[in-house]
């Protein structure tokens, strides 16, 4: 029998890799973190623990962004604006 959840997690994953594209420590240590990070836990098959999982996961995929976005905004900061001394 399939998990239900397992489509979830699959998505999840593939997100994250898909975000790991921009690392600051590159994409190969991103991804075995990953990879090891899901393989730690593929023996979990409670839903409810499943679940607690994947909500922390896409917890990392916000601090992910919030990552990007600030380096995105500290560049343009530095290309338009004066340094302050």
């Amino acid at each position: 029998m399939s998990n239900p959840l397992r489509g979830e997690v699959i998505r999840l994953y593939k997100n994250l890799l898909y975000l790991g594209r921009e690392y600051p420590k590159g994409t190969t240590y991103f991804r075995e973190r990953l990879k090891a990070a899901f393989m730690k836990n593929k023996d979990v098959t409670e839903p409810e623990k499943i679940k607690k999982l994947v909500d922390r996961g896409e917890f990392v995929i916000k601090e992910l962004e919030a990552l990007y976005f600030l380096r995105k905004y500290r560049a343009m900061k530095r290309r338009y604006y004066e340094p302050e001394h």
